[in-house]
Order: structure tokens, then C-alpha cells, then sequence
């Protein structure tokens, strides 16, 4: 059974880094963009299992990105968790108006971070065995 594919959208290196080495060291596949055109090219070719999306990216913002991963017929499936350090009244809910399952806000907990990740993947339905 292949690892979990994840896809991390983050413009700063240190995040990407951190979360980039928990998460590989739980055993997942990450695959990284640092902007959210590149995270849209990435989730349509590569179709990961999930996206954690930063929130605050300069150009395009993750809410943008999030808005159009879910209006798009080939990438409305997969979740997107946001994530940001802003702790403002009223991300957490643009963040579910833009179609997120959750919110992670930062500073992550590095030792809960890939279980919390391995919550929010959704179970694809396996092939049942013809008897």
C-alpha cells in the first residue's frame, strides 16, 4: 500500500522545512509548492490526498487557492486543511467558507502534527474482492 500523499503550499522555508520533515518522518509522501498557482498545477496533476494550505501566501492568498481547488471537477474532492499563524476573529471561518475541513494554527505541535495531518485524510474506498 503506497504512503499518503501530501501536499504542502507554504511560502516559508522554515514551515515547509518543519512540517515537510514531520510529516516524511511519519511516513507520508510530500510533494511542496510555495505558491498557490503552483499548489493548483500540483493538486490537478498530481492529485495528493490532502493539501495543507497556507493561508497568508503573498499573490494569490490559500483562500483563493482553497475557492478554486473546490470549483474545480478534478480536484473538489480532495481536503484541504488551512493553516496559518493569524489568530484574527473570524479566519477559522472564512477558512470553512472557502471549503476547508479544518484549521491548523501555528505554532504547530511537532509531536502531534502528523496524527493530527493522518485525521483529516479522507478514506479512499478499496476494490472488493470478487468471492
Amino acid at each position: 500500500m503506497k504512503p499518503p500523499r501530501i501536499l504542502i503550499v507554504e511560502d516559508n522555508p522554515m514551515n515547509m522545512e518543519l512540517a515537510t520533515d514531520l510529516l516524511e518522518v511519519a511516513g507520508f509522501t510530500v510533494l511542496s509548492a510555495t505558491t498557490a498557482e503552483d499548489g493548483l498545477v500540483l493538486a490537478s496533476t498530481e492529485q495528493p490526498d490532502l493539501i495543507l494550505m497556507d493561508i497568508g501566501l503573498p499573490g494569490m492568498d490559500g483562500l483563493e487557492a482553497t475557492r478554486r481547488l473546490k470549483q474545480n471537477h478534478a480536484t473538489t474532492h480532495i481536503p484541504v486543511v488551512a493553516v496559518s499563524a493569524s489568530v484574527m476573529s473570524g479566519d477559522e471561518a472564512k477558512a470553512f467558507v472557502a471549503g476547508c475541513c479544518a484549521y491548523i494554527s501555528r505554532p504547530i505541535d511537532t509531536r502531534q502534527f502528523a496524527k493530527l495531518v493522518a485525521g483529516y485524510l479522507v478514506a479512499k474506498p478499496q476494490a472488493e474482492s470478487a468471492s
